[in-house]
């Protein structure tokens, strides 16, 4: 009794509550702030993870500009229903070098963390064509337009050296063969050697939208198709240590 007789002092007294809840807010975040300062990456490193090709990152920057995260989020949270529906939940490694991160709190349609290899590139193109005609009760709009919007990849170069800038590690030969890299991806009929012994053997080479030249159809589909490839989620075991 006597314990809530002095908590009854707190609920009277609006200057005294307020002191005890900013001192309990500044305990708490002390204890989860101050470790951070000991450990030298709060990221643990995991196999398989690379920046972005210039196709790629081409192609997540029209995902961007056309509000496709605010409809799906890109985390599968560490939960049974989500795991079982989307697959291995998400980990920090894999948005380490996007600027900005793609994780959502609203899903009007399925997170996309794991979509790459889901469906085919004809699936995509229709999807993105009319959404309706593949999921009928899609509230979507339709992104056809893509196909028409050709890109040469001009400015992929300073794009690329904009993100090395925010810690992105793209190397010096990643950006003095982007625009090259960039065509190559969606050329099926390219030399590509150069771009694999650079982003790695699990880069995805083909015409992504079907049709002569690049669109920004085929950099969004090479994104999307992308997503949740990289880590070989059979192998993987979590660092205890963290």
């Amino acid at each position: 009794m006597a314990i809530l007789d002095k908590h009854a002092i707190l609920e009277k007294n609006v200057t005294l509550l307020a002191v005890f809840a900013l001192l309990v807010v500044t305990i708490g975040g002390i204890v989860q702030i101050a470790p951070l300062f000991w450990l030298e990456n709060t990221i643990e490193e995991v196999e398989g993870m690379r920046p972005y090709t210039p196709l790629e990152l081409a192609g997540r920057d029209i995902y961007i500009r056309e509000g496709c995260y605010v409809c799906h989020s890109q985390m599968i949270r560490p939960m049974r229903d989500e795991v079982e529906r989307y697959g291995h939940y998400s980990l920090a490694a894999e948005s380490q070098y996007d600027h900005p991160f793609q994780w959502g709190s609203k899903r009007t349609g399925p997170d996309l963390a794991r979509v790459g290899g889901r469906y085919s590139d004809e699936w995509h193109r229709d999807h993105l064509r009319s959404p309706q005609s593949v999921v009928p009760e899609s509230v979507m709009p339709k992104y056809g337009f893509l196909e028409n919007r050709a890109i040469d990849g001009k400015y992929i170069q300073d794009v690329m050296a904009t993100h090395r800038f925010v810690g992105v590690p793209y190397t010096e030969e990643m950006l003095e063969n982007a625009k090259a890299d960039f065509a190559a991806q969606a050329d099926p009929e390219a030399d590509t050697d150069g771009l694999i012994e650079r982003y790695g053997d699990k880069v995805q080479v083909r015409n992504f939208d079907g049709k002569p030249g690049i669109s920004e159809s085929d950099a969004l589909i090479a994104y999307l198709q992308m997503l949740g490839t990289l880590v070989d989620f059979s192998t993987f075991t979590p660092d205890a240590s963290r």
